[in-house]
């Protein structure tokens, strides 16, 4: 990433799920200013895939609707309706490799993610999906 974020987060084709390259604090003010809007997921303490719902239903502000399965998660990430934007940013700080799940289900999670970066680019929105080390 490079001075230059705040253009490239509403680039339609760059959006994508990366590894975060600068620092979280240069990621948030680049989002605000470019008029996306950022969940930003502490997933430090997740363990396991009903931890790590609930703490993405929480940040989401998810709707009522939402059933704590991958289901509802891909649903919840493909809507967003509650929360119209630009465009979105991901940002999954803290975690370990697997973000907290078993290997199963963290493929399950990986390919929500990149199907949710398609959905996006279809609907002509960015959807950004970053993994940061620590906050």
């Amino acid at each position: 990433m490079s001075e230059d974020l705040c253009v490239r987060l509403q680039d339609l084709n760059e959006a994508g799920v990366y590894r975060l390259s600068c620092p979280v604090a240069m990621l948030e003010a680049n989002v605000a200013l470019s008029g996306l809007t950022l969940f930003e997921v502490d997933i430090a303490a997740v363990q396991g895939k009903g931890e790590f719902l609930a703490t993405m239903a929480q940040v989401l502000v998810a709707p009522d609707w939402f059933g704590h399965n991958w289901d509802a998660l891909a649903d919840v990430l493909g809507d967003l309706s509650w929360q119209p934007s630009a465009g979105y940013v991901l940002l999954l700080c803290g975690g370990d490799e697997k973000l907290g799940l078993s290997d199963a289900d963290h493929e399950i999670v990986t390919h929500i993610l990149t199907d949710t970066v398609s959905y996006w680019k279809s609907q002509g929105k960015p959807f950004w999906v970053f993994f940061a080390d620590g906050v």
